[in-house]
């Protein structure tokens, strides 16, 4: 089989073309092993060298309404009323617990992308900071 680690630029470039002549290899042959350990290595390579950091709360958020076609009116059952949602939107007010269970329970969102800290928008002569979801709360609040 031949192949080696992927350690430079070079190497994960080389190994792009082999992938790519190899795409349509059968599963179980020689040419579709040898693709199967060429695309675990340069996941590898990637996953150290071109990490993309994960969305915080909000972000993820808000990607998940642009990309199922949701508005600010469709997610108000999981995060109360109109105003509430501007505030989660805008930082102004952090998520609670109970917010983070409906958005994952009813809409799917991944509970992880949801309970890590982000910071909220500063309000005159305030200092900003990352919040973490509040616990004590499991109403719209």
């Amino acid at each position: 089989m031949n192949i080696r680690p992927i350690k430079t630029d070079a190497d994960y470039r080389a190994a792009l073309q082999e992938i790519e002549k190899l795409f349509d290899a059968a599963p179980n042959t020689p040419q579709g092993d040898r693709l199967e350990v060429l695309t675990a290595l340069v996941e590898a390579y990637e996953e150290q060298h071109y990490s993309i950091p994960a969305p915080d709360p909000i972000e993820a958020l808000v990607y998940h309404m642009e990309s199922r076609g949701l508005t600010r009116k469709d997610i108000e059952p999981y995060i109360g009323h109109r105003a509430r949602v501007s505030e989660i939107l805008t930082r102004k007010r952090p998520l609670t617990l109970g917010m983070i269970q409906r958005l994952h329970g009813e809409l799917g969102i991944p509970a992880e992308a949801l309970v890590k800290p982000y910071p909220l928008r500063k309000a005159k002569g305030r200092k900003t900071l990352p919040h973490s979801p509040r616990i004590h709360s499991t109403r719209a609040s």
